[in-house]
């Protein structure tokens, strides 16, 4: 698994069109070639990019799924809806197809923003508004979801 480091404001262009910023795509340089999947995320109106070996994996979880339970077979569904395999040009571009532009209300001014091992693309405004969780917690969010963990030797949760 790859780790992704950053957030970075760009641009979309009229065409949907967004210049990957360099260190980004330093980051995801061994995974220029194989190109990426696109997808709208499951609980924000975002879209995640993963890299074609991290969608691989994800899809190797997700084939285990019993397909003759209906819940599995309607996530799947829903899990995979409006997926696209993007690639980016000799340019540094990625396009983002028109219904994914229009799912995550994408304008000019957008966020890349890294999630452990694949990327989200926000406009900026919803990006702004979710990160000021006026809605959440953070504190108690991260007691619930980190406070009982402690894998490692080194004492770091």
């Amino acid at each position: 698994m790859n780790t992704i480091i950053g957030t970075y404001e760009c641009k979309v262009d009229a065409k949907g069109r967004l210049m990957i910023p360099s260190a980004l795509k330093k980051q995801l340089s061994n995974s220029l070639q194989d190109g990426f999947v696109l997808k709208r995320s499951v609980f924000q109106p975002c879209l995640e990019l993963y890299p074609m070996t991290e969608w691989n994996l994800m899809m190797q979880k997700i084939n285990k799924l019993n397909r003759f339970v209906k819940k599995n077979n309607d996530f799947i569904r829903r899990f995979t809806a409006g997926v696209k395999v993007v690639e980016v040009d000799d340019l540094g571009r990625l396009l983002v197809p028109k219904d994914l532009v229009a799912f995550s209300k994408i304008s000019k001014d957008i966020v890349l923003s890294s999630a452990v091992n694949i990327v989200e693309i926000w406009d900026k405004d919803l990006y702004e508004k979710s990160i000021a969780g006026d809605d959440i917690d953070f504190a108690d969010l991260a007691e619930d979801v980190m406070g009982n963990t402690n894998d490692d030797d080194n004492g770091v949760s």
